[in-house]
């Protein structure tokens, strides 16, 4: 079959298969519950998540591309997806099946502009990784690299070959359902499907961009140079282009093998914190992540030199897809954080307008004591402790507050998608490193740090604030005085006759709102920095009490 063909077939296929289960799921998750039939829907809804779990299994492994990626997001989705579907789908990466090594030969010699055996003393012809849109070799540089890198030993990533077209196909198959999905009221009341689309179209993009990947590498390491707990392969420019990458090799024991973890006399336990923190730092503090933490691409590395009672340190590789995540994102995930570390069931609600999971329009009154009911119960279990929970717990839980969950206007904001699949799979080799991880046992101490860091910032704001306050209650009369005069001298004509009086009437009401404002930033900051600084702070709660006798004879006379 020719090429154009293939790609009819690959894209009729796809679609063939999306638009099946769609009307299953359409049959019966809607249809069948409105004419009374709510029960056949319940009892089969667990062998028709299996059926679509291994059909979309057989699909994945069988086109490849980017259809293992998509498998691969569903497997990360623990939080949302049912263990029939995650649990089916989680080993899809490892059945990838690698490209003859002369197909490799041949993109690697194309993009280099030489043979192999010019551009590398040897190259490994089996392949250390096959994914699914590149393959990766073992190799060593020649003589003259070696001396200008400092490095021997390398790993080469080269495109599969055809990618380019494969991943079109693709995104026109995924952008077609999307659309589809985009009129489901269910779906576009939760999720703007196309953005959501293109959001893993342009990450897939990034991803086979090799240049793109490198610029990443380089980007990260920099990020955590000072950081002893992390580290990153080497690049070597001279032999990387946009379809090959060289690297140093940093092949280490991989982050879930248990067995050569404690073999190096490494404790496994130990590591599930550390790595933990260091995916925190990247989400709440740098901005910057990993968005593919899978246990592929972390490798605990022994070190020598490495600080008393951690003689190990965490090498990231494979860094073609990353997040960013914006400061205003950031701020709103820390308060997110903070809150479900202190069981603040109000404040995680708010912390979730803040990012936009939730519209500011919700009603949340329910939901807040939803949150509350939650933490209540099980806030600070392990995993392994909430699966000794009976599952009618759950299941009342559920029926208890599910109404009300569904019903809010819950939304997947733009960029959410990476940092939900980083926090996934951080989750997941965090309970594989250690089954009896309690994720709060890392939450809570790195959210009291960050609460300690918020309160710093807090203090300058209030003192800011107090500031800006003061000059708007000075600027604020001559520009409403400034305002009148231009009415009487009738610079400003108006056909009302009593606009004066408002005018007048608005001053007054400005003035008072304005002292009463700075009134309370005033004694705010006192408050707050009498603790590190004694006498600005009562200065500054001595000096309050100006603006609240204005604010009160103000509106006296008013009256």
């Amino acid at each position: 079959m020719s090429g154009a063909g293939n790609t009819r077939a690959r894209y009729r296929r796809i679609l063939r298969f999306a638009g099946w289960n769609l009307a299953i799921t359409w049959w019966f998750e809607l249809f069948l519950p409105r004419i009374g039939l709510v029960k056949i829907a319940k009892r089969t809804r667990s062998k028709r998540m299996r059926r679509f779990a291994k059909g979309f299994h057989v699909l994945a492994a069988d086109l490849g591309g980017l259809m293992i990626k998509v498998g691969q997001f569903m497997s990360s989705r623990l939080d949302v997806l049912p263990p029939e579907i995650t649990t089916e789908l989680e080993g899809l990466q490892d059945e990838v099946a690698p490209v003859s090594f002369a197909a490799i030969r041949a993109v690697a010699e194309a993009e280099l502009g030489m043979p192999l055996d010019r551009a590398f003393t040897m190259v490994d012809e089996i392949p250390v990784a096959a994914a699914s849109l590149g393959q990766a070799h073992r190799a060593r540089l020649s003589p003259v690299d070696a001396a200008d890198t400092g490095l021997d030993e390398v790993i080469i990533k080269v495109q599969r070959p055809g990618i380019d077209e494969i991943i079109d196909v693709d995104l026109a198959a995924l952008r077609k359902v999307g659309g589809w999905l985009s009129h489901v009221r269910l779906v576009s009341n939760r999720v703007d499907m196309p953005a959501l689309v293109e959001e893993f179209a342009q990450t897939s993009l990034e991803e086979i961009d090799y240049l793109h990947e490198a610029a990443n590498s380089e980007r990260f390491a920099e990020v955590f140079a000072d950081d002893d707990r992390v580290s990153v392969p080497v690049v070597v420019w001279e032999r990387t282009t946009r379809r090959v990458l060289t690297l140093e090799d940093v092949t280490a024991i991989k982050i879930t093998d248990v067995d050569g973890l404690v073999a190096a006399g490494i404790d496994p336990a130990g590591v599930a914190p550390v790595f933990a923190a260091v995916m925190f730092d990247q989400l709440f503090t740098k901005g910057f992540f990993h968005a593919d933490p899978h246990p592929g691409n972390v490798f605990v590395t022994p070190v020598a030199d490495g600080p008393a009672g951690r003689p190990w340190k965490l090498t990231f590789i494979d860094f073609g897809m990353m997040g960013e995540v914006s400061t205003g994102t950031r701020s709103g995930l820390r308060k997110l954080l903070i809150a479900a570390a202190s069981r603040d069931g109000r404040g995680l609600v708010n912390a979730m307008r803040d990012v936009g999971v939730l519209l500011p329009s919700a009603e949340t009154t329910q939901l807040e004591r939803a949150m509350t009911q939650l933490f209540a119960r099980f806030g600070g279990m392990g995993f392994a402790e909430l699966r000794e929970v009976d599952p009618r717990e759950f299941r009342d839980f559920a029926v208890q507050f599910g109404a009300v969950v569904r019903s809010l206007p819950f939304q997947l904001p733009e960029n959410f998608l990476l940092i939900i699949r980083a926090m996934s799979l951080t989750s997941g080799v965090c309970s594989a490193l250690n089954p009896a991880f309690n994720l709060w046992d890392s939450v809570e101490p790195y959210a009291a740090q960050l609460l300690r860091d918020e309160g710093g910032n807090l203090v300058q704001d209030f003192a800011k604030q107090a500031l800006e306050t003061a000059g708007i209650a000075f600027r604020l009369p001559k520009r409403l005085d400034a305002l009148i005069t231009r009415f009487e001298d009738g610079s400003v004509a108006v056909a009302n006759p009593g606009l004066e009086k408002r005018v007048v009437q608005l001053e007054r009401t400005t003035r008072q709102t304005v002292s009463a404002l700075l009134f309370g930033a005033l004694l705010i900051a006192g408050v707050l920095l009498r603790a590190d600084d004694a006498v600005l702070g009562t200065v500054l709660m001595i000096a309050s009490v100006a603006p609240l006798l204005h604010a009160l004879l103000t509106g006296r006379r008013g009256l």
